[in-house]
């Protein structure tokens, strides 16, 4: 098994970053190279998370090796025969303790070194340098490519020149005091603590939003009335921002068609603003011409003052963003309406003698395999109504525990004698043992715990509709990056503080004792002790009180005072959005009844009259532009017979 499991997790690993990037972005529309970015980030940062724990078993392997050499442990041999004497004689073997078993997932040396250092520079490279490059080359209006790149350089040139001067500055201050002899190692491991300090203040702050909101949003989400009411609350916002983007959208469009009547066809910036028409929406598109058809080259369109080339770079950005964002509203508007309208069918099947699920709306149902015979009617009732109540109250109950086992560990972690952290002392327990796949599990299921409370903030916060995630392959290319950067930048301390916890870091355990081999590419943070000993050991105790803050929803209230709605159930705004939300799933619902039942209509009168006429059509030698009329006419006869009787 000598790095087949590096292997297995290496590959596995990449499928897992290409299906969460294949859910969120668009392998058709965006451009490679941000597609590209984005998914090596993602897969070196997942790659260290699960490598870590088989790094772990390696070490402590090596240790009790080295253990051995310095300490051996006498076993007593068989007396050899006759026959193996004179092998014996001339070969002499050396025993090794029995008690150092090799684990199955044991990585030879040399292999890790290697592995970490070219992962880690390499999403190094790309969180300060590669990405927010892109992201600026994405986001920039220009029409060429000389033009992206030139803009890009421009914004990181302004934002690297300060961590340049910062740099320079710290040189000229250690040239300046001869008695640091400072070393080229010494200024990469000076580095490394710079960021992994960046990136540390930051996780902390998402680990103790997390913590405490991960548990509890499992155990809301038991609660078919908390849930619904929380979709009618989001129902009533999301109507408001699809208003304003639609309105965004429309302002936007009319500097579009004042840009395309004022520039002719003989203008040289006339292909900029054919671009600008290919991004446009079609139906805008299809009124932009036809509104020029129908205008002509009337005089009063020549008398618009033509746009300069600045003006349509802005014009093209602002475009691309409205754009965006419609297509983001339409989308997750459509979701919000379908889980609301589920939440209503569970409410109302509760109570169904027949213990089967029905929906409201059968034919937006995705008839598969799965739910034909193994999700029935029957499953679906049973666990929509009696069993995931219980399931999810007893997994909010264990990762309850779970993040008061992390909390607690963030605290203790510097306490070695006695050992208070719940993770060492777990993974110790069983170093004693030699038990190297419980020492892995523990590792995977802490460290992935940690990953998911961080990750899953990164994937729900949203910065003023400038950065957000949203699947169904409408994330843009500057969310997907940002996201890509912060995955980069929180992964390596997130790696040293779970070691640190594990007390397998000795700038922090302070032992003599064999190093992983991701820690020996960070270099010895005892160089800056101050940072060691101080920052890297007291500042993750803030957790606790951000839990106590998440707890109390402080940080939703603030929101609201500042004129952000969040759901809060004792607020009576709140209260307000959840009745207005209730009324707007009533009116879609009657909307989606009539569409429904037009479809109904449809489908019986094809089924009633459909080979007759095709029949007769076929017999009297129609052609198929006047079926199709015929057909249309006769449907919407027989639709409005059936309208005018249901309204008798």
């Amino acid at each position: 098994m000598s790095g087949a499991a590096l292997a297995v997790v290496i590959i596995t690993v990449f499928f897992l970053a290409l299906y969460l990037l294949h859910r969120y972005g668009d392998f058709q529309k965006q451009q490679r190279m941000v597609l590209l970015g984005t998914l090596l980030s993602w897969y070196l940062c997942f790659l260290i998370v699960l490598i870590l724990p088989l790094d772990v078993s390696t070490t402590i392997y090596n240790q009790c090796k080295l253990d051995n050499l310095e300490h051996p442990i006498p076993v007593t041999q068989a007396r050899p025969t006759n026959q193996t004497w004179s092998s014996l004689s001339i070969h002499p073997t050396v025993s090794v303790p029995e008690v150092c078993k090799e684990p199955w997932s044991y990585i030879p040396n040399g292999i890790l070194p290697v592995f970490w250092r070219v992962v880690y520079w390499t999403s190094q490279f790309l969180t300060w340098l590669m990405l927010p490059f892109m992201q600026s080359y994405a986001r920039s209006g220009a029409f060429s490519r000389v033009g992206k790149i030139k803009t890009a350089l421009i914004e990181n040139a302004i934002y690297y020149g300060t961590y340049l001067l910062i740099f320079i500055f710290l040189l000229i201050y250690v040239a300046a005091h001869p008695q640091w002899h400072l070393k080229w190692m010494d200024l990469q491991t000076i580095g490394i603590t710079s960021a992994n300090t960046w990136g540390l203040f930051l996780l902390v702050l998402l680990l103790g939003y997390g913590l405490v909101e991960i548990p509890r949003s499992f155990w809301l989400s038991s609660s078919h009335g908390y849930l619904l009411a929380k979709a009618y609350f989001k129902v009533a916002k999301m109507a408001t921002e699809k208003i304003e983007a639609e309105e965004n959208l429309a302002d936007v469009m009319e500097e579009v068609a004042s840009a395309h009547e004022s520039v002719s066809c003989y203008n040289n910036l006339r292909k900029c603003v054919d671009t600008i028409l290919k991004k446009c929406p079609t139906e805008y598109q299809e009124r932009l011409e036809r509104d020029v058809e129908s205008n002509g080259d009337d005089v009063d369109n020549q008398q618009n003052d033509p746009p300069t080339k600045r003006s349509l770079v802005k014009l093209h950005k602002q475009v691309i963003t409205a754009v965006q964002r419609q297509n983001q509203i339409q989308v997750q508007w459509s979701i919000l309406l379908d889980q609301a309208f589920h939440l209503e069918d569970v409410a109302k099947c509760q109570s169904s003698p027949t213990h089967q699920f029905m929906h409201s709306f059968p034919s937006t149902l995705h008839h598969s395999w799965l739910r034909r015979f193994i999700y029935t009617r029957t499953a679906e009732w049973y666990w929509e109504c009696v069993l995931r109540q219980g399931f999810y109250r007893i997994l909010a109950v264990l990762l309850g525990l779970l993040s008061a086992a992390v909390v607690w560990s963030e605290c203790t972690f510097f306490s070695t004698q006695p050992v208070l952290s719940l993770f060492a002392i777990f993974v110790q327990m069983a170093e004693k043992q030699y038990n190297y796949i419980c020492i892995e599990m523990a590792c995977f299921v802490s460290i992935f715990f940690l990953c998911v409370c961080v990750y899953s903030t990164v994937f729900r916060i949203r910065v003023f509709n400038y950065y957000y995630l949203v699947p169904h392959h409408q994330t843009d290319a500057y969310s997907l990056q940002f996201s890509g950067m912060l995955f980069c930048r929180l992964t390596p301390p997130l790696c040293l503080n779970f070691l640190g916890l594990i007390h397998m870091d000795s700038a922090i355990s302070h032992q003599d004792k064999i190093q992983t081999s991701y820690t020996s590419i960070m270099g010895s943070l005892r160089l800056l002790s101050f940072i060691s000993d101080g920052f890297y050991i007291y500042y993750p105790m803030l957790i606790l009180l951000l839990c106590f803050a998440t707890y109390f929803n402080l940080g939703s209230r603030c929101l609201n005072l500042l004129g952000f709605q969040q759901y809060i159930t004792d607020d009576d705004l709140a209260s307000d959005l959840v009745d207005e939300g209730r009324e707007l799933i009533r009116r879609e619902r009657r909307k989606q009844q009539r569409v429904e039942d037009s479809e109904n209509r449809k489908r019986g009168w094809r089924e009633r009259y459909g080979d007759q006429r095709a029949v007769r059509l076929a017999r009297n030698g129609y052609t198929d532009l006047k079926n199709d009329d015929s057909w249309s006419a006769a449907e919407n006869k027989e639709n409005d017979k059936n309208d005018g009787l249901r309204g008798i």
